[in-house]
């Protein structure tokens, strides 16, 4: 069967021979005569599965034994308000705005406090990376929230801002396993699984211990204490979306060799796709150049209905899912690990036809 290039953002694609085992192993896990799908999270095989995800991952990421990992649903829109609900003690945080998915972060802890955007790219249409220094964080606030990797504009960080001591609380849905990080460098990180981790259903929560408090005032599935004291246990956990995940893992510990190998795959993909991008006559990236995201490229050729011929004639050349977002309009190349480079250079071979087609 011949796939099609899917660069979705999410969710997006896997691994093919993760998806190969997963198929092989779908009816009968381990000769357990059934599915990961079917069985208990309480039984012994499951348990297995879950810590040795846990386990994979402190190895990739090289998690501090001072952190919980906790796997959680709901999705990462769900922590834009478990985060003030189990952090906020002044009721106030400082942002950095970069783009529609901290603007929703914003709209959700507005609920619950106070909010100052101390830096902000909406002016530019979110097309770089503010820098903050220390002394631009508030006194009282009780933390700093970023977005690491903007997946609609195609920014991301290329810097650890200073909080002044404030703890530092981080967005990496569309990044994390992408490239090395130091996670000491962060109070929490949080991530959906959909893009670089698995299917969908399945969100990470790396959460310093300090951070985890007694709130005795908030439902139980929204405590992070609660979570972490039952070990991602409390209730039924996204079993499959789990078990998926730590294939991926596998997949990244054992084949490709770890994170650092997995950026050097990714920045590769990233530089065949901006080198044409500048090159080209027709396309254009917007992204300050220092700023570009390695995970999400976007592009547009400056013509609306040009850029909707583009998208057709792509899908049926097996490029799917490039339509950028709809609250930016053109074109989107969401590259995450599970995009082989192949893909990618297929993409730009694509791209120079259809230029050499329509550049007049």
């Amino acid at each position: 069967m011949n796939r099609v290039y899917n660069f979705s953002a999410g969710p997006s694609c896997i691994f093919e021979a993760v998806l190969q085992k997963a198929a092989n192993q779908m009816l009968n896990y381990q000769d357990s005569k059934m599915s990961v799908m079917e069985m208990s999270h309480r039984s012994k095989t499951y348990e297995a599965i879950i810590k040795e995800c846990e386990a994979r991952l402190r190895r990739l990421m090289n998690i501090p034994e001072n952190y919980k990992v906790l796997f959680l649903q709901g999705g990462a829109s769900l922590q834009f308000s478990m985060i003030p609900m189990n952090l906020m003690k002044n009721k106030k945080v400082d942002v950095i705005n970069t783009g529609q998915w901290t603007k929703k972060a914003i709209a959700e802890h507005l609920k619950l406090g106070e909010v100052k955007v101390i830096a902000s790219s909406q002016a530019d249409n979110f097309s770089y990376v503010p820098k903050v220094t220390k002394d631009m964080i508030s006194d009282d606030c009780d933390y700093v929230y970023i977005c690491e990797n903007n997946t609609i504009y195609g920014t991301a960080y290329n810097y650890v801002p200073e909080t002044n001591g404030k703890p530092l609380v981080a967005d990496f849905s569309s990044c994390i396993l992408s490239k090395p990080c130091n996670v000491k460098d962060f109070d929490l990180i949080f991530a959906g699984a959909q893009k670089n981790m698995g299917p969908a259903g399945l969100t990470v929560v790396i959460i310093k211990e300090d951070l985890i408090k007694e709130k005795p005032e908030l439902p139980s599935m929204l405590s992070y204490k609660i979570h972490a004291d039952n070990n991602s246990m409390y209730n039924t956990p996204p079993t499959y979306s789990i078990y998926m995940c730590g294939l991926v893992l596998e997949y990244l510990e054992e084949t490709i060799g770890g994170l650092e190998n997995m950026q050097k795959i990714n920045e590769q993909k990233a530089k065949i796709l901006y080198d044409y991008l500048d090159s080209s006559k027709l396309f254009n990236n917007p992204v300050n150049k220092e700023d570009r995201s390695i995970m999400n490229v976007t592009f547009v050729t400056g013509n609306e209905e040009l850029d909707k011929i583009f998208i057709l004639e792509a899908e049926k050349n097996g490029f799917v899912n490039l339509k950028g977002h709809r609250s930016v309009g053109g074109m989107r190349a969401s590259i995450y690990n599970g995009m082989p480079i192949e893909g990618v250079e297929k993409l730009v071979s694509f791209m120079k036809e259809f230029e050499e087609k329509h550049y007049v």
